[in-house]
C-alpha cells in the first residue's frame, strides 16, 4: 500500500507540473497579446515611432478610401461674426452648394436677429467659450483664440469620410471644383497644409512668410488635424501674442514638423484699387479662391461689387472652371496685334507684338494693402503706360453659350481707349472692335505639366467682331 500511495503522489504531481507549465504559457501568450494591444491603440509613449502605430492612430475611422477626392470629402470651418455676417453672407452663397458641401460658420453668441437662418448657407455654430485661456490672450484682435479653435470644433463636429478641413473668413469665395482638384494631388492620409502667402512682402513680413493667409483659405489634411488637434491647446497657450488665428495655426503645424505647401491660385488678395491687371495675368494654376472683394474696386466695368461677384460666379457655375482667368495669348501678324485672353474675364488688345515672356507680367493697375516696405509685392509687375503702342484696348467677358463641342464666350468693350494708334506698327489701330468671341474646347484644363492653350485670330476688316479659337499647341510651337 505504501509503494501504491507514492505511485499516486507521483502521478499527481506530474500532472500538476504538466498543468502548471500549460497554463504559464496560457498566461504567458494572452499577457503578450494584451501588451500588443495596449502599444497599438493607446498614447504610450513608446510607440510614437512605429509605422503601425502610425498608421492606426491617423486611419482610425473611415477616412483611407483610395476613390478619387470630390467635394463630399471637403469640410469648411468658416470664422464669422454677428455683427458681421448680414454684410457677408452673399459671399459665403456664392459658391456654398446645399445639401452638397460640409462645414459650419462659427460666430461669436446667438445670433438671434439674423434668424430664420437661410439654407442656402452652411448652418451655424456657436464658438466655445475660449474663457480658459484668458491668460494667455495678449493678441491685439479680440477673436485670435477663437477663430484657432475653429479647427478643433469643425473636427469635433464633422470628420466621417473627411479628406480635407478648409479654414476660411466670411468673405473668402472659393471655386470649388478647382479646389478639389488642387487638393486630389495630394495624399490626405499625409500631413499637408496646402495655402498662398500674401501678395505682400509687408504682409508676410508682419506674420510670416511661411504662413498660409486665412482669408485666402488654406487646407489642412485629415491625418494633419488629426495630430494639430490633440496639441492645440499647447500651441495657444506657447504662442499669446499673435495676431491671427492663421499664425497661431501655422506655428503649431510647424511644431508637429510640417512645413507649407504652396500652391498658386489660393489669393489673400492685400491689394486695393483696381485689380483687373492681376487678374488678367493669373498664373498658369487653378483658380481656387479670392478674397477681400470689400477693399477692391468691382472688378467689371459698369458694375457695382454684388453685381460684378454674381457675374463672374455665373461662368464659374455654367461654364469651366478649370478655365476661369487662365491666360492665352496669341496674335494677327499682319496687324501687328498681340491678344491676351484671361478667360472668363477680360482680353487684351496691344497694338504691338510682345512675347509672352512680358504680357504674363500683371499690370500695375493696383496698389498694395500696406506700403510699408518695397519691393511692394511678391511678383513681377508691369506699369501702366500711356504709349499707345504699350497701352492695351480692354474688353470684358459679357456671356457664356455652350455649344456641341465648344464652349462660346463673348467679351465685350465697355469704354474707349482714349489714345491715338501705335505709329510704330503701321498705324494699325484696334479702336474699331468692340466685341470678341472665343470658342474653347469643351474639355477640363490640367495645368499640372500641361503648356497654355495657343490659340488662332479669325479678323475680318469690314467688321468690328473679331473670333479667337483655343487649340492644343503644336509639338515645338513657340509662341509668336
Amino acid at each position: 500500500s505504501t509503494n501504491l500511495i507514492s505511485l499516486i503522489r507521483r502521478k499527481i504531481t506530474q500532472l500538476s507540473d504538466v498543468l502548471s507549465g500549460k497554463l504559464c504559457k496560457s498566461l504567458l501568450i494572452s499577457g503578450l497579446i494584451l501588451y500588443v494591444i495596449y502599444i497599438l491603440l493607446s498614447n504610450h509613449p513608446c510607440c510614437y515611432s512605429t509605422t503601425m502605430f502610425n498608421n492606426l492612430m491617423r486611419f482610425r475611422g473611415d477616412n483611407q478610401d483610395d476613390s478619387p477626392t470630390n467635394v463630399s470629402h471637403l469640410v469648411f470651418g468658416i470664422t464669422s461674426s454677428s455683427k458681421t455676417w448680414k454684410d457677408r453672407i452673399s459671399y459665403v452663397e456664392s459658391w456654398w452648394r446645399p445639401n452638397v458641401t460640409r462645414g459650419f460658420v462659427f460666430l461669436e453668441n446667438y445670433p438671434k436677429e439674423l434668424l430664420p437662418w437661410p439654407s442656402s448657407c452652411p448652418p451655424f455654430k456657436i464658438s466655445e467659450n475660449t474663457s480658459r485661456y484668458k491668460m494667455y490672450d495678449k493678441h491685439p484682435i479680440p477673436q485670435t483664440i477663437r477663430m484657432a479653435r475653429v479647427v478643433a470644433e469643425t473636427f469635433k463636429m464633422e470628420n466621417k469620410s473627411a479628406r480635407w478641413y478648409i479654414m476660411a473668413d466670411d468673405d473668402t469665395i472659393f471655386f470649388l471644383d478647382n479646389l478639389v482638384e488642387v487638393l486630389s494631388k495630394y495624399d490626405h492620409r499625409k500631413y499637408y497644409y496646402v495655402g498662398m502667402n500674401s501678395e505682400t512682402h509687408a504682409s508676410n513680413f508682419v506674420h510670416s512668410f511661411n504662413m498660409a493667409f486665412g482669408g485666402g483659405g488654406y487646407a489642412f489634411s485629415y491625418a494633419l488635424v488629426e495630430a494639430m488637434v490633440e496639441n492645440l491647446d499647447i500651441c495657444i497657450k506657447r504662442y499669446p501674442t499673435f495676431y491671427g488665428g492663421d499664425h497661431i495655426l501655422q506655428s503649431c503645424v510647424a511644431d508637429l514638423g510640417v512645413s507649407l505647401t504652396r500652391q498658386k491660385g489660393y489669393h489673400q488678395m492685400d491689394l486695393h484699387g483696381d485689380i483687373s491687371g492681376f487678374l488678367s495675368a493669373h498664373p498658369q494654376s487653378p483658380l481656387v479662391s479670392l478674397h477681400h472683394l470689400d477693399f477692391i474696386d468691382p472688378i467689371f466695368p459698369l458694375m457695382n461689387k454684388s453685381q460684378s461677384l454674381n457675374h463672374l460666379m455665373k461662368i464659374a457655375k455654367l461654364g469651366d472652371e478649370s478655365r476661369i482667368l487662365q491666360q492665352s495669348i496669341c496674335y494677327y501678324k499682319p496687324k501687328n496685334w498681340t491678344f491676351s485672353i484671361s478667360w472668363g474675364y477680360s482680353i487684351q488688345i496691344y497694338e504691338s507684338i510682345f512675347p509672352p515672356s512680358l504680357i504674363t507680367i500683371p499690370l500695375q493697375t493696383f496698389i498694395p494693402w500696406s506700403k510699408l516696405f518695397k519691393p511692394w509685392f511678391v511678383f513681377n509687375t508691369r506699369l501702366p503706360s500711356n504709349n499707345p503702342c504699350e497701352a492695351p484696348h480692354l474688353l470684358f467677358f459679357e456671356s457664356m453659350q455652350k455649344m456641341k463641342n465648344y464652349l462660346l464666350t463673348n467679351y465685350t468693350r465697355k469704354y474707349p481707349r482714349k489714345l491715338p494708334p501705335c505709329s510704330f506698327s503701321g498705324n494699325h489701330s484696334a479702336n474699331h472692335i468692340s466685341e470678341i468671341y472665343v470658342l474653347s474646347p469643351m474639355k477640363k484644363l490640367d495645368s499640372v505639366g500641361s503648356r497654355r492653350e495657343c490659340c488662332d485670330v479669325v479678323y475680318k476688316a469690314e467688321t468690328n467682331v473679331t473670333e479667337i479659337k483655343l487649340r492644343d499647341c503644336m509639338q515645338d510651337e513657340i509662341i509668336p
